[in-house]
């Protein structure tokens, strides 16, 4: 037998063994059988390292450290689940998926829901090629290294398949769990609180051979973009093809018809949750027939087709102590109990939320009362209700200041909604991180460069208080910022120089005024024309503009009425930020008024942010999906699943050339 043919048979032996232990817990040779033939392999691939591969088991002990994660933009996003907490809303659910389906009975395939972190793996060619974390559900952190330590992740799939997207999650099993905080302990070093976090913890080091040393385990629950492989039509299929291509699968999926499965289902795993060998915080549904997953499609950022029906939370009873109040990087006001100390949900609980002012009145919550606490999806303490019994005289009620215990400016709440927000958006201390980087965003203000690692340093060195004064920065400060040379800084200064001469429709934008989106910030600055005229607007005027209804109103006006935010608003003119202004329209209707686009693919002549802002000059709303309202899609080169469903509902399709006809006949706007 030939070297390479030698090394090719190790690392085909050394990886059914691996399957056999981690995954199939069925190993059939000793451990020192195992350790006899991975010797052998690391040895010859030493000697010779022009025989090394990506797909090695021996790149499971992990590698030099990494200095940072790189972006990983995710092929097709990784949506959340929503919940259910109740057997109400579990009937709930499988109502409105019979009503949408016109059925009487739903087949689900069933699972559990692992308490870890979810996770995609892309193989190509069979072989293991790129991790990520979910991330903001589009972009992730590209953690292949670690992942190609979790020894039940297989480094070549049993067929070359020619690319494939596993999607599922990366857990800490409880024996292995409680042998990490024994080896932290005898380290001197912090316990890890509970397996998910240690799971957490673990995956995202930057030295992989700190992974390599913590056992990890993973489950796959589903698959992103698949080519080369013929996939069947149900999800319960679906699970065991990958099974057959080595990848672990939950043992206790099953699939379920009705309701009635459903709840017979999370009783069962409620009994069984104490006996896993993992932590599982509920289970999850889904209809398991691919075909109706896609007619059912998604809302917002979760799948109709699914939900995850959470355990009860485990609670207890303190004392809250006080209230007091944080305000968020967005401005929400929300109120904190500080509670005696207490145990519940394998944690010591200090603080727990208490929502807002609506609920605190709803549960008639006191300083000084006894209370239960709850870890709310086991994660979030929160204050469940009062054992009114144990009140006593006492006990005072809150009362939710009128001003922002930050910066004194006026607290406003919506009609329709429960939070109360601070208003001095540009001048806050809280919100000044996300303020600024808002402002500088690439819809905004667009300043190169400007993130978040380069925000908090401005910040926190009091370099910038307010948007303005990025405009005042000098080279010589700038500097000074850790990770920071000349060119760099000269390059940050002159992007934000450059930002100067922006769209009237960017800098409202960029004001980060509540309920004011790019497409409201353009319908503004089209109405108005010019700043002044804006700032001068009452409600009245305001409801004038189009898409504009009261509670977008009354947020402009409660922005605009705050003396901070109108003094930042003059530094940046005063700074020299300028854009071409003009006079309010007559009200005539634009060529495209009424008509909804929705833009996919491709398109050669334009951008997608170029093809929208042409459309909505003229009038158009651009849509970010195809409905029964939608009067155009406009197909690009490689267009997605929204040509499928423009071509499904019969709207009306324009290829690149009949869209570029269609502007070039209208006639300009203003």
């Amino acid at each position: 037998m030939s070297l390479k043919a030698r090394i090719a048979q190790l690392r085909e032996q050394i990886e059914q063994h691996n399957h056999r232990y981690y995954v199939l817990d069925d190993p059939n040779v000793p451990d020192a059988e195992y350790d006899r033939l991975f010797r052998e392999l690391q040895t010859l691939e030493a000697q010779h390292p022009e025989l090394l591969t990506s797909d090695s088991p021996t790149l499971r002990v992990g590698g030099a450290p990494l200095k940072v994660f790189n972006e990983v933009q995710h092929r097709t996003p990784m949506l959340s689940l929503n919940n259910a907490f109740s057997e109400a809303e579990v009937r709930a659910f499988d109502a409105r998926i019979r009503e949408a389906l016109g059925v009487d009975e739903v087949e689900y395939a069933v699972e559990p829901k692992f308490d870890g972190l979810a996770i995609t793996l892309t193989y190509r060619d069979g072989v293991f090629v790129q991790g990520a974390t979910r991330g903001d559900g589009n972009v992730g952190e590209d953690v292949t290294e670690n992942l190609r330590t979790v020894r039940d992740i297989p480094l070549r799939l049993n067929e070359p398949v020619a690319e494939l997207e596993v999607r599922g999650e990366v857990l800490m099993f409880n024996r292995d769990f409680e042998l990490l905080n024994e080896v932290q302990r005898a380290k001197g070093e912090k316990a890890f609180v509970n397996p998910r976090n240690a799971a957490a913890g673990s995956l995202r080091q930057l030295d992989s051979r700190i992974t390599a040393a913590r056992r990890l385990s993973f489950f796959a629950y589903g698959m992103g973009h698949c080519a080369g492989l013929e996939l069947p039509g149900e999800h319960h299929q679906q699970m065991a093809l990958l099974q057959h291509l080595g990848i672990a699968v939950a043992h206790q999926r099953r699939l379920v018809r009705g309701v009635s499965g459903l709840l017979e289902y999370f009783s069962d795993m409620g009994r069984l949750r104490a006996e896993l060998p993992f932590a599982i915080d509920g289970v999850v549904y889904k209809v398991n027939d691919m075909r109706l997953q896609q007619q059912l499609g998604f809302v917002s950022r979760a799948p109709r087709f699914a939900i995850a029906h959470k355990f009860p939370a485990e609670e207890a009873s303190t004392t809250l102590l006080a209230i007091e109040i944080q305000v968020g990087r967005t401005g929400a006001l929300t109120p904190v109990a500080r509670l005696a100390p207490v145990f519940v949900g394998g944690v010591t609980v200090t603080n727990a939320t208490l929502h807002n002012e609506d609920e605190i009145r709803r549960k008639d919550v006191r300083i000084g009362d006894t209370v239960i606490v709850r870890r709310a999806g086991d994660v979030i303490p929160e204050v469940a209700r009062v054992v009114i019994g144990q009140r006593t005289n006492e006990a005072r009620e809150f009362v939710m200041p009128t001003l922002c215990p930050v910066c004194g400016s006026h607290v406003a709440k919506a009609e329709d909604e429960a939070v109360s927000r601070c208003t001095g958006g540009l001048y806050c201390p809280a919100q000044r991180k996300q303020a600024l980087l808002h402002f500088a965003s690439r819809r905004a203000m667009n300043i190169d460069g400007l993130g978040d690692k380069l925000v908090e340093q401005l910040v926190d060195a009091n370099l910038v208080r307010t948007p303005a004064d990025l405009y005042r920065l000098g080279l010589l400060a700038v500097v000074e910022l850790e990770r920071m040379g000349e060119k760099s800084a000269v390059n940050l200064l002159a992007a934000i120089e450059g930002s100067k001469r922006s769209t009237l429709a960017r800098f409202i934008f960029a004001l980060g005024i509540r309920n004011v989106g790019e497409t409201t910030a353009k319908d503004l600055a089209r109405y108005f024309g010019s700043l002044d005229k804006l700032l001068a607007a009452d409600e009245a005027g305001l409801l004038k503009v189009r898409d504009v209804g009261p509670v977008v109103a009354r947020s402009i006006v409660d922005f605009l009425r705050e003396p901070h935010n109108r003094e930042v608003v003059e530094q940046l003119r005063a700074c020299g930020v300028v854009w071409e202004e003009h006079e309010m329209p007559v009200a005539t209707g634009l060529p495209l008024s009424g008509k909804t686009f929705v833009l996919t693919g491709t398109l050669s002549a334009l951008s997608r942010d170029q093809a929208k802002e042409k459309l909505e000059a003229l009038g158009a709303k651009v849509g970010g999906s195809v409905s029964k309202k939608t009067d155009y899609v406009v197909a690009g080169s490689e267009a997605g699943n929204k040509l499928d469903k423009a071509k499904e509902l019969g709207v009306r399709i324009l290829d690149e050339t009949q869209f570029m006809e269609l502007l070039a006949q209208l006639p300009p706007p203003g």
